[in-house]
């Protein structure tokens, strides 16, 4: 129990505010709190034990594996494999705690990987890169519920990726469908977290690792019209965007909602991008085919956003208007201007750049949160930056520019704090 709680109740008792009895259950309180809690240092350790012992045993085997004949061989690619299965049978029949669940789950799912490449060794069973990760990723998927277990929900995410990744970008640029899929498979589990530990520490790192892999991976249903994938991963930020603005993310603290940062830092570079006149003559190259792959996912994705926003509107949960939230339809337009062959896409695109940096000064000021303050300040200093490689302004403008820019971010600041002083 913190020192600190037994002083103040000590202090509160000494004070008659409240009695001996209170205080008592106080203590006893939050020492069966304590008593409940896992000691998660002792499970992090446990599961970074798991995948050391694990690695350790593939390389011990492979020093010696041209040694070993091809039954002996067999029997240490089933080992860690019957290992594995019988700690886990262990851990669920003896309802053990979560050090267990995490540290065995691991075991098994490394075991699971190692047997089955052992395996294909020895037979010479033929097979790509990816069959093997999605093989491995759904024999190991029913862990994750059967044992409860964070550990494995963050390695079938990461693992889920790589798949992706090495089938849609490495593997002939095939279209990883199946990624989604791969992803519905953990939606029940980050529900489950989302409603019942809203506020922990391994719920946030959910928040940030699910739309991080999407966002590494979109960029594999790209398949022929690559000019649409600017407005596919537009259209994706603002919905990830809108999904962190929801009250159940955005009440929480900044660095616990993902969705919300990366949709805003996702939209500031992908408008950056695309205010480049190379960038743009570059595109129009290539005449807009319709009815394409890419098409289709861009539609699906901005239905999608549309429905987050309808959905926020009608629980009455935007009372302000904020343009982060309508930039994906902005930006679909300009980008259909643009494809048309006019050259004002780039100019509308700045003064989006520009609304949004004077927007987020503005919502860092009502909020007193000098974060966001100058994070619209460096959206601005960015654009400004932009405009220094491709314009013909002369060095003395550019220079009066950032001293501007510095300037400002001297008196901004001085200004927020000295409101904040005198609110308290």
């Amino acid at each position: 129990m913190n020192s600190k709680i037994l002083n103040d109740i000590k202090e509160l008792v000494e004070e008659q505010v409240i009695s001996n009895k209170v205080a008592a259950n106080i203590e006893n309180y939050y020492k069966s709190k304590k008593a409940d809690s896992p000691n998660r240092l002792f499970t992090v350790f446990a599961v970074l034990g798991s995948t050391l012992v694990g690695l350790g045993i593939i390389l011990i085997l492979a020093h010696n594996w041209d040694d070993f004949s091809r039954s002996i061989k067999t029997i240490f690619a089933f080992a860690p494999l019957i290992i594995g299965q019988l700690i886990v049978g262990y851990t669920i029949l003896k309802k053990k705690n979560t050090t267990w669940r995490e540290a065995s789950g691991v075991f098994l799912f490394f075991a699971v990987g190692a047997s089955m490449a052992l395996v294909s060794q020895i037979y010479n069973i033929p097979g790509n890169f990816s069959s093997y990760m999605l093989t491995w990723i759904l024999l190991c998927a029913p862990l994750i519920y059967l044992l409860k277990s964070n550990a494995l929900a963050i390695l079938h995410i990461v693992f889920t990726t790589n798949y992706a990744c090495a089938f849609g970008y490495f593997n002939g640029n095939q279209t990883p469908w199946l990624y989604i899929l791969l992803l519905a498979i953990l939606i029940p589990h980050y529900y489950l977290l989302l409603k019942n530990k809203k506020t922990h520490n391994i719920t946030s790192i959910f928040n940030w690792l699910i739309p991080l892999s999407v966002i590494i991976v979109l960029g594999a249903f790209v398949d022929r019209t690559e000019e649409l994938g600017f407005l596919m991963y537009v259209i994706l930020f603002g919905l990830l965007y809108n999904i962190g603005k929801l009250p159940f993310f955005d009440n929480q603290k900044l660095r616990r909602n993902g969705h919300l940062v990366l949709g805003s830092l996702g939209t500031i570079y992908m408008l950056l991008l695309t205010s480049f006149e190379w960038l743009w003559k570059d595109i129009l190259r290539h005449d807009m085919v319709f009815g394409t792959q890419e098409m289709y996912v861009s539609l699906i994705l901005f239905i999608s956003t549309i429905g987050v926003l309808i959905f926020s509107y009608s629980k009455k949960w935007i009372q302000n208007f904020n343009l982060f939230q309508y930039v994906f339809i902005l930006f679909s337009i300009i980008f259909f201007i643009g494809m048309s062959g006019s050259f004002a896409s780039i100019a509308l695109i700045n003064f989006l750049i520009l609304a949004l940096g004077i927007l987020a000064i503005k919502i860092g000021a009502d909020k007193f949160h000098f974060g966001i303050l100058n994070y619209g300040l460096l959206i601005i200093t960015a654009l400004i930056a932009c405009r220094f490689f491709d314009t013909n302004m002369s060095f003395v403008i550019r220079g009066l520019l950032f001293v501007g820019v510095g300037v400002g971010f001297f008196f901004t600041n001085y200004i927020m704090l000295k409101r904040q002083k005198l609110n308290k």
